[in-house]
């Protein structure tokens, strides 16, 4: 294996090693939302990089459609994961909440 992309892959797999440590280690869900949204699509593209090189072409576009939709589809599920504690969890950890009138507003349980 060329030391480029072991070095790659190794680094890849490190960030998705601290990710998985940020998950047990932080406190609240948004951080532990935060650490495997943030780290795992980077761990995962510089993995996906060095085997890539390491491969040839065809493994190379396959893992590029990968990282796109990986990229393209995580943003949006954190976000509707940090939306579902948000709206479940009773924590004191947000003393105001801007965005419960409007949610409040929009409910269609409350329509007439």
């Amino acid at each position: 294996m060329n030391p480029v992309t072991s070095a790659l892959v190794l680094l890849g797999a490190g960030l998705a090693v601290l990710a998985g440590l940020g998950l047990l280690r932080f406190n609240t869900p948004y951080a532990r939302f935060h650490a495997a949204g943030k780290a795992s699509p980077v761990a995962f593209l510089l993995a996906a990089a060095g085997a890539g090189a390491e491969l040839g072409l065809s493994a190379s576009a396959r893992l590029a459609v990968a990282g796109a939709a990986l990229v393209l589809t995580l943003p949006v599920g954190v976000h509707l994961l940090f939306r579902a504690v948000h709206r479940t969890d009773p924590g004191t950890h947000l003393l105001v909440d801007d965005l419960a009138p409007a949610e409040r507003l929009a409910d269609p349980g409350d329509g007439p």
